[in-house]
């Protein structure tokens, strides 16, 4: 495929419906179809089932740092109820598991407040498969197999973003968080935390502030780790080839279950190529009460930050106390046909992108 981001790189998003503009958008488009009908026959050759969710729900998911549209819902009796949509299709997932089903995925629009970037759309599309009884390792398989699947319905041979490559054909590299906070920023990160899952913001802020990285008084542990990952770290994973990066802290992975061999970190992973982050997955939690304790410290945190916290969906916790262990993965599904298809802006693989902020 030829490069056209240039073509577009100066046109407004508000104006894809132009002739011109969407001529020289089409080859990316054609390729998101042909990625999404290769990823569509990778999972049903597994036996997975294609499932539908629903956009509106009571709770948009319950991670501090995530922003969701609110609405809405006026009853035939007049009586009002606000609801979400969502930023995930995680909840709704995680119950149809509860309710039977044993390998599922999904290609689900999603919506998300306060995001906008050459990578970020308010509303975007996510991939998300679950597998039931099988580890979080089975995913890292999945990743794998998926990114060389995209390169091949895309017609590359590499993925290039921003000056950087990655052969999406190669093994990737496995990397745990810990691993990467002392290769590429010089810290001990785990001595930061303690064997019960407690965080130090001391101590991580001494660190930090060695490494080079501003700290403000107010900063807590979790303000401290995005930010010496989104600047000493993400930057340098998925090049040459793709990095899984693994083993968060338990802090950092309100969805996940810790791992077996520590109780600082969990079974959660992330997929990078080119510094572009694809993949977030975890081994799913199931332990309702757990899961309950965890949502209410992040939405503490959330109401500290941003002055608001989001209700919990009650029936998603009562489903956990049914659902089988699970293992499961959200793509960016955009990101990777940007890659797949060596375009330079998300808004060029979207049929019809939204417009924000004027753009």
């Amino acid at each position: 495929m030829r490069n056209i981001s240039s073509l577009t790189e100066t046109t407004a998003p508000s104006e894809w419906w132009r002739p011109h503009v969407h001529a020289d958008r089409r080859p990316f488009l054609l390729a998101r179809n042909r990625v999404q009908a290769a990823l569509r026959a990778f999972f049903s050759a597994d036996d997975f089932m294609e499932v539908d969710t629903p956009a509106l729900q009571v709770s948009p998911g319950n991670e501090a740092h995530l922003h969701a549209f609110a609405t809405e819902m006026i009853g035939s009796d007049g009586v009002k109820e606000m609801l979400y949509l969502h930023t995930s299709p995680e909840f709704a997932c995680k119950k149809l598991l509860a309710a039977g089903e044993r390998r599922i995925f999904t290609f689900a629009h999603v919506y998300r407040n306060r995001e906008g970037s050459p990578t970020h759309q308010p509303e975007f599309t996510m991939l998300e498969w679950y597998r039931t009884g099988e580890n979080y390792d089975a995913l890292m398989r999945d990743c794998r197999e998926i990114i060389a699947c995209a390169a091949e319905a895309g017609r590359i041979s590499k993925f290039s973003y921003r000056g950087l490559e990655c052969d999406p054909f190669v093994e990737p590299e496995r990397l745990t968080v810990a691993e990467a906070f002392s290769r590429f920023a010089g810290m001990d990160l785990l001595a930061t935390i303690n064997r019960k899952g407690e965080t130090d913001a001391q101590k991580l802020g001494g660190q930090a502030g060695k490494a080079g990285i501003r700290i403000a008084p107010d900063d807590g542990w979790s303000d401290i780790f995005s930010r010496v990952l989104v600047e000493k770290i993400e930057p340098r994973l998925g090049i040459g080839r793709a990095t899984i990066l693994y083993e968060y802290p338990i802090s950092e992975a309100a969805l996940a279950r810790k791992t077996p061999r520590s109780s600082k970190v969990a079974e959660r992973f992330e997929l990078y190529a080119c510094g572009v982050e694809l993949a977030n997955a975890f081994g799913e939690l199931t332990d309702a009460k757990e899961q309950r304790r965890r949502f209410e410290i992040e939405m503490d945190e959330k109401a500290r930050i941003y002055g608001e916290r989001y209700p919990l969906d009650e029936d998603f916790l009562a489903a956990l106390e049914i659902m089988p262990q699970a293992s499961g993965a959200a793509l960016g599904f955009d990101r990777l046909v940007m890659l797949a298809s060596g375009a330079s802006r998300i808004e060029q693989v979207m049929w019809a992108p939204v417009k924000w902020n004027g753009r």
